[in-house]
């Protein structure tokens, strides 16, 4: 990278910029993708449908209308969704830790 008041022959070796993809969302999407997923799955099937009785019996005096699962309109296409992005995610991650297994690394002083 060349600053703004740089040329090409003013470039030094601290100007470079590597990225090494260490970066706290490049390392940790994986799990939050999956947190997230278990978080919308515990809400929209036990703590949404708690709430909902508990709102029908304190507002009206009863319980008419059943909890209807907002993940599971569409025909669950948001599961499917989710169960395909965790699934490659996973078969990718599993197949780069076996390829950082393989490879010889080379340790530089």
């Amino acid at each position: 990278m060349i600053g703004i008041n740089q040329t090409s022959d003013q470039v030094t070796d601290s100007t470079i910029v590597q990225d090494d993809n260490t970066g706290w969302l490049n390392t940790k999407w994986r799990p939050m993708m999956g947190w997230m997923y278990m978080a919308v799955c515990v809400c929209d099937f036990i703590i949404f449908p708690v709430f909902w009785s508990l709102i029908q019996v304190y507002g009206k005096g009863k319980v008419d209308d059943q909890w209807n699962p907002l993940t599971l309109q569409g025909a669950g296409f948001f599961h499917l969704a989710m169960g395909a992005v965790l699934g490659i995610t996973s078969f990718g991650r599993s197949q780069e830790k076996m390829t950082a297994m393989t490879t010889p690394t080379v340790v530089q002083k």
